[in-house]
């Protein structure tokens, strides 16, 4: 698969654009377990514009991440497109849309998938920013805004003409947010649509290197996004690569393995964020690194209530200790 002249290989892996997740630590814990390309958290033109300190935060990329891109969000022609110069200045590979975040202050600004509520408009604004800027652009959106305007097949069509690169396509409308089942199928009529030539890449509910696999064989996608099942789990992209290559399953993280990596995303997460920061924001991964250990709910009251760093450390060495005997073997 190739976006423009990137190069990513037969059945790339994606990690998904997640706010307050896929920041730089967290991706480089998954491209060194086989992440074939990741996008920067999404960002708002409105902040990159404005300067704000957030915003321009997350342009930082390193030249181990490669190749990356980075995702804006925005509803007006002339925001965006200021903003795709700022992103250019900084250098991915990619510049990325955001037509998919369901998040209701985003959506009231007829942002990220708020703007499926206006095609046209969507068409547009993508065009515009297509001409204003040298970087390949890609889209990343949902079937539509609910069950009634499901027009995907449409969307893809049209973007396409407009000149985007890739399109990645989340299986759910917004009206579901992240509830329900992703529904792959219109993906996988875009696929079959003799029209479209751009890569697509599906997202939605891709948890287990056998669902990876059964969702590429059933629907045709070029390569698949994951999101939700990489947080705290960053071993899905290897056990997914493993599966596609051999048919036979990895077995997972041992638990020292798991209380190294979230010590060294630790460690990261507190040195690229402020000290408090960066503790919360690594308490939504604890639950993955060690599910399926017993008993575990104390640890991990103490790992996502504490903000001493150093109490933190020590939780994590106990849990290494106090479950040394425990194995994660299939």
């Amino acid at each position: 698969m190739k976006i423009a002249d990137i190069s990513l290989g037969d059945f790339p892996l994606l990690l998904a654009p997640m706010e307050d997740v896929s920041d730089p630590p967290f991706r480089a814990l998954c491209k060194a377990q086989g992440c074939d390309m990741m996008y920067t958290e999404f960002i708002s033109v409105e902040g990159l514009i404005r300067d704000a300190r957030k915003s321009v935060e997350k342009l930082d990329i390193y030249d181990e991440e490669r190749p990356i891109g980075i995702q804006i969000f925005g509803a007006e022609i002339d925001s965006m497109k200021r903003a795709a110069e700022i992103v250019e200045e900084a250098q991915p590979e990619v510049l990325d849309i955001n037509y998919g975040c369901p998040v209701k202050k985003v959506v009231c600004k007829m942002a990220g998938a708020g703007i499926l509520q206006d095609i046209p408009r969507m068409v547009k604004l993508t065009e515009e920013i297509v001409k204003s800027t040298n970087l390949p652009v890609t889209v990343k959106t949902r079937l539509g805004w609910d069950d009634k305007t499901k027009r995907i097949e449409e969307v893809a069509e049209r973007l396409q003409d407009v000149g985007i690169k890739a399109l990645s396509i989340h299986g759910r409308t917004r009206k579901q947010m992240y509830k329900g089942e992703a529904d792959w199928t219109l993906i996988g009529k875009i696929k079959e649509n003799p029209r479209v030539h751009i890569p697509i890449i599906g997202n939605g509910d891709i948890d287990s290197p056998q669902k990876a696999v059964e969702y590429k064989n059933r629907y045709g996608v070029d390569g698949i996004m994951i999101g939700r099942a990489s947080i705290g789990y960053p071993w899905i992209f290897r056990e997914i690569k493993h599966y596609v290559k051999t048919g036979e399953i990895l077995d997972p993280p041992t638990l020292d393995e798991r209380v190294d990596t979230a010590i060294q995303h630790l460690k990261h997460s507190l040195e690229w964020k402020n000290e408090r920061l960066g503790l919360l924001e690594m308490r939504r991964h604890y639950t993955n690194y060690f599910r399926g250990l017993p008993n575990i709910k104390h640890y991990r009251s103490k790992l996502v209530s504490s903000l001493d760093p150093n109490e933190v450390f020590d939780t994590l060495e106990l849990i290494r200790h106090d479950f040394a005997d425990y194995s994660y073997a299939v």
